[in-house]
């Protein structure tokens, strides 16, 4: 067993870079940590080292446009972003099909994934995922907390309205965005529409809600389970909102491994 430490890896594909971050035993179960919008995976590192310390191979592919990973973004689709991380598993894994955990924008990456590689996908976790109808104004918080030239008062204040939960801390949050890879990533999670990907799924997931998310209004909390039946577990944590990673990351890891052994993943 080798290559436990966190670690930075570079590869190299056609004609672009990828950075990931991994950590974990080489020969462990992999698990793919991918970031909610305009965020990078900094997010997991409290709950990725739970996660590798239990055990998993965990990596996280930098999104095109952060850290060291380039390419183009003319054209960015999620079959794209699904692509990156499966060429991540096939060089930074031992061959295994991985659960795949994706953070609110991640989680499309993880479904398509599902759809367009469902021989590399295990599981998925989706963590705090927007309903499908969320109220009008929760889009607000996201572009004043994203937009870096804003007042910290007014990126802190949209922080606590559309991202924590009250008594937890947004100062974090104001670092961590990529704002110059808003609008590629905006075209990108429209590709495949989202009508194609969502009601369709092949492997086990686990609905990650959090209790206090305005993207996830306790009236849509069985709106997943309701379209894809037995496939869905829904599980919600308490004292977190959309920033559910870094608000409750014992939590996301302890129902993690919850899931995968009570339902056999």
């Amino acid at each position: 067993m080798t290559g436990t430490a966190r670690r930075t890896v570079l590869l190299a594909q056609e004609q672009h870079t990828l950075e990931v971050t991994a950590e974990g035993p080489d020969d462990g179960p992999p698990l793919v940590m991918l970031a909610s919008s305009q965020r990078d995976p900094g997010d997991f590192d409290d709950s990725a080292g739970l996660l590798a310390a239990a055990g998993f191979r965990v990596l996280r592919p930098w999104p095109r446009g952060m850290g060291a990973s380039n390419g183009t973004l003319d054209g960015l689709s999620l079959y794209t972003l699904a692509a990156d991380a499966v060429f991540a598993l096939q060089h930074l894994s031992s061959g295994q099909p991985a659960i795949w955990l994706g953070h609110a924008f991640g989680h499309f990456v993880a479904r398509v994934a599902d759809l367009a590689h469902p021989a590399w996908v295990r599981g998925v976790v989706v963590a705090a995922a927007a309903a499908r109808t969320f109220p009008a104004h929760v889009p607000s918080t996201l572009a004043t907390a994203s937009d870096t030239s804003q007042p910290d008062a007014l990126r802190l204040a949209a922080l606590r309205e559309g991202f924590f939960a009250p008594g937890n801390d947004p100062g974090p949050w104001l670092h961590g965005w990529h704002p110059a890879v808003r609008a590629a990533y905006k075209a990108a999670g429209a590709v495949p529409d989202k009508n194609l990907w969502w009601p369709v799924a092949h492997a086990p997931i686990l609905d990650l809600q959090a209790a206090q998310d305005p993207w996830r209004p306790p009236e849509t909390r069985g709106e997943l389970r309701d379209a894809l039946g037995d496939l869905v577990t829904v599980r919600v944590i308490d004292n977190a909102s959309h920033a559910l990673l870094v608000e409750q990351p014992r939590a996301v890891a302890e129902a993690v491994l919850d899931w995968v052994d009570s339902a056999a993943i």
